[in-house]
């Protein structure tokens, strides 16, 4: 009876497993075939290397390279922030909290996570860009400061969750040996729990920058969507920001349409070769 059970379970998840790669396919496919007739009229090499959006121009006004570059960049300060936060955040609660309080933080943490993007946006608009503007009388608040660190806080569940319970493994596993020896606990944070939880840090930066750079609202909100060449404390514009913004008003079928599937498809292009990146670098840790 117990075999026949694993065996439907097992059989339930491998379907569950398929309906997701075909889903994952289907979308791959349909924001392809939407961005076919507009790469037939601008080559793709165009599309990412030009510095001009201009829908109401000529084909060759259309092409995404500083939003690419705004969406790389505004991705790259959330993580630069978010990162050493979350892991040190990790390091507190694996190592310094008793069980109780491990249980309320997480329930927090999860929280944090389920808070819609736009009240994150909402509260950036009405609190940060506001910051930047009187403290350093910035002409604008908004900026690419701004949306790395909204990001940077909505990224920092994903690192705290990801890094968390590996942590606290690692520590149950050598706490008592470490204890027996003296050693004490910040050497066994450097030297066993810090090393060890290489694979799961390098999994947090993953799923963080596909929450980053796949965010809309939030960064849409305190950005500023100017198509400018990024600078930190310059307004800027991110691929999921540009769609949000002009889908609603781009005539379907137009090339000005497909040009903002292009801009997805691009921007999905952009998420596998971080990934594959990534998992490449952590194939060698593992060696």
């Amino acid at each position: 009876m117990r075999k026949t059970r694993e065996r439907i379970f097992n059989f339930i998840i491998k379907i569950l497993s398929l309906i997701s790669l075909f889903l994952l396919a289907f979308i791959i496919i349909f924001i392809f075939r939407e961005s076919l007739s507009f790469f037939m009229e601008v080559p793709i090499l165009k599309f990412v290397s030009g510095r001009d959006w201009n829908p109401l121009d000529s084909p060759d006004k259309l092409s995404i390279l500083p939003i690419i570059a705004g969406t790389i960049y505004t991705s790259l300060v959330g993580i630069i922030i978010a990162l050493p936060i979350g892991v040190g955040f990790s390091v507190v609660l694996s190592s310094y909290t008793s069980d109780n309080m491990r249980r309320i933080i997480r329930g927090i943490v999860d929280i944090l996570a389920g808070i819609p993007s736009v009240v994150y946006g909402f509260i950036g608009l009405l609190v940060l860009v506001k910051f930047f503007e009187i403290r350093f009388s910035f002409p604008t608040g908004e900026s690419i400061l701004a949306g790395g660190i909204i990001l940077s806080i909505m990224m920092l569940p994903y690192i705290i969750s990801t890094c968390d319970e590996s942590m606290e493994k690692v520590y149950k596993e050598h706490s008592q040996q470490s204890n027996a020896l003296g050693v004490s606990k910040s050497y066994m944070i450097r030297n066993l729990i810090l090393p060890k939880s290489k694979k799961c840090i390098l999994a947090a930066v993953v799923l963080a920058l596909g929450r980053g750079m796949g965010e809309t609202m939030a960064v849409m909100m305190v950005i500023g969507n100017a198509p400018l060449m990024p600078r930190l404390l310059d307004k800027g514009q991110t691929i999921p920001s540009l769609i949000a913004l002009e889908m609603g008003m781009a005539e379907v079928g137009s090339l000005h349409y497909h040009a903002l599937f292009a801009s997805g498809f691009i921007l999905m292009i952009i998420l596998i070769v971080i990934n594959i990146a990534l998992h490449f670098v952590k194939l060698k840790i593992e060696l």
